[in-house]
């Protein structure tokens, strides 16, 4: 049995990793902001297995957080598994920035995962342990999108942090790889999304937008020893979105160009 720390596990995407790592009968802590939903996704997860769930009503943007959060959940048993999945995503056009906006989503989405990593990093070093780490990107990282101008670089700055830190962690044994998801339905009211983005971002090769389901399987295995070789890598999990813009129309045929020669 693994213990596995979880944050943004209150809902979405991070209440789906959280069953998932239950199902497995692995000993949970989970963090959020939002107390209520963290005991609702408890007791979910205590009903799907794990055999013990703790959890921490801790903001993340807050002084200390990340050196808080770990010295209480190592005080139970030392951390095996780290994803970090809270994440903030409010659509702010870019004239409209400030430092609030900034603060927020940098705070939140690429301040957090890389100091709770720095923190699991020292404590399993100092106990001779191994640990796997696993962030949760997204494809703006790639990608820009209108209003979307601090989380794009919330992701991208992530997605470096995690091959930064691989690489100088890698020989204590502690791994640390990122799932980028593609447009995932989460029905959040933190982070809630209009029908017509939905519809933009949604539409994808293999025909459907995600579920968290396929991220938590994702980030399970990266976290597995099947994945034991893998490390500072992003797992794109999105449907082939980030291959292309597949749906674009064809603007030439071969026959056209034939018909020319």
């Amino acid at each position: 049995m693994r213990h596995v720390l979880i944050t943004g596990a209150g809902s979405g995407i991070g209440r789906a990793i959280a069953l998932a790592f239950a199902e497995l009968g692995e000993a949970l802590t989970l963090v959020d902001v939002d107390a209520a939903s963290l005991e609702q996704t408890a007791d979910a997860a205590r009903a799907s297995g794990a055999p013990r769930c703790d959890v921490l009503v801790v903001d993340l943007r807050e002084p200390g957080a990340a050196a808080q959060v770990l010295a209480s959940t190592w005080s139970s048993g030392p951390v095996d598994v780290l994803v970090s999945s809270a994440g903030v995503y409010p659509a702010t056009p870019f004239l409209e920035l400030d430092e609030r906006v900034w603060d927020l989503v940098l705070g939140v989405n690429t301040r957090a995962p890389v100091l709770l990593t720095v923190e699991l990093a020292k404590r399993a070093i100092e106990a001779g342990r191994p640990a796997s780490v696993v962030n949760i990107s997204s494809g703006a990282a790639l990608r820009a999108r209108p209003g979307a101008a601090p989380y794009s670089t919330s992701k991208a700055a992530l997605e470096a942090a995690t091959r930064a830190s691989a690489l100088e962690l890698g020989r204590h044994g502690i791994r640390v790889n990122a799932v980028s998801p593609g447009f995932v339905e989460v029905d959040s009211a933190v982070n809630p999304v209009t029908d017509e983005y939905a519809d933009a971002v949604g539409d994808t090769p293999l025909g459907r937008r995600g579920r968290p389901a396929d991220i938590a399987k994702a980030v399970v295995w990266l976290a597995s020893s099947e994945a034991e070789w893998i490390t500072g890598e992003v797992l794109r999990v999105d449907g082939g979105s980030s291959t292309g813009a597949w749906n674009l129309p064809q603007h030439w045929s071969a026959i056209d160009m034939e018909e020319q020669a």
